[in-house]
């Protein structure tokens, strides 16, 4: 069983910074695709970054290209998800994801939540303006 635990949201003022991680346990980080999402309220779930199996592909949504920046420390099986010059839009409940499969995956798979079978409980960012 893989569980994903997320750290590191909070309130933060437009132009700001945070950085996410989520701790993953029973699997290693290899043998896992990764993505975050986030949900705003009323809104759908939206896909934001993802990361391949190997680790040497990552794709993002364009609303945070060249602002966001995931990254993976093997030693401690954590994913970070480093968010810079933060926006109002960004405030949401950030969630870390992952599944067993995902290799070959093209954009139309990996942006979609329903085919992650692990979550973590999310966490809360808030950007004020």
């Amino acid at each position: 069983q893989v569980q994903l635990v997320e750290s590191g949201g909070g309130l933060v003022q437009a132009g700001g910074s945070l950085r996410l991680s989520c701790q993953v346990s029973g699997r290693t980080l290899s043998n896992l695709r990764i993505a975050w999402f986030r949900q705003a309220p009323g809104k759908e779930r939206e896909f934001v970054v993802t990361l391949s199996r190997s680790g040497g592909s990552t794709s993002y949504t364009d609303s945070v290209k060249g602002r966001f920046t995931i990254a993976t420390d093997n030693a401690k099986n954590t994913v970070s998800l480093e968010m810079n010059n933060l926006k109002p839009d960004d405030t949401a409940v950030y969630s870390c994801a992952a599944d067993l499969r995902g290799v070959g995956w093209t954009g139309s798979a990996y942006q979609s939540p329903t085919n992650y079978f692990f979550w973590g409980q999310g966490t809360q960012v808030t950007v004020s303006s």
